[in-house]
This record gives structure tokens, C-alpha cells and sequence, in this order.
């Protein structure tokens, strides 16, 4: 069993975490893309693209929602393998 307080370890350990972080990073911006084509097929198929207009769908808002704290996600997540520390 391997010392978990040897360098090698943590690094190794940190290297694995960054790993991690990076495939969940990968697939919520999948997940983004996903939502985009679902954002523009039902505009497509109500045929309003203006979000502020009374017509817009409510499944179209309600995915972009969703698509907006996807990709803050996203930026905190990329902020912590790169180190950057967090806004207060």
C-alpha cells in the first residue's frame, strides 16, 4: 500500500482529480451542445426566436436555463483545474 503522504502520491492523486474534472468538463459541454439543438429546434418549430417575445416557447426558456448554469459550471469547474482561485 502506497504512502498516501509521498509526493508522488498527491500528485498523482491531483493529476487524477484534474483528469476527473476534465471528463465531467467534457461532457456538460455535450450536454450544451445538445440543449443548443433542442433551443433552436423548438423556436424552429413555433417559429419565434425572439426571447423576449410573448410567444416565445416555454420549453425553449426553460432549456436555457438550464444551458446557463451548465456552462457557469462549467467555468468553475475549468477554474479549478487551472488553479484560478474563486470570486468571493
Amino acid at each position: 500500500m502506497a504512502n498516501p503522504y509521498l509526493p508522488e502520491t498527491l500528485r498523482r492523486t491531483a493529476a487524477t482529480g484534474r483528469l476527473q474534472i476534465a471528463t465531467l468538463v467534457a461532457d456538460l459541454a455535450r450536454s450544451m451542445a445538445f440543449l443548443t439543438a433542442d433551443i433552436e429546434h423548438e423556436e424552429a418549430r413555433v417559429g419565434v426566436h425572439d426571447v423576449s417575445a410573448a410567444a416565445y416557447p416555454a420549453l425553449a426558456r426553460s432549456l436555457r436555463a438550464r444551458r446557463e448554469n451548465i456552462g457557469a459550471t462549467i467555468a468553475s469547474l475549468e477554474a479549478a483545474i487551472h488553479g484560478v482561485p474563486r470570486a468571493a
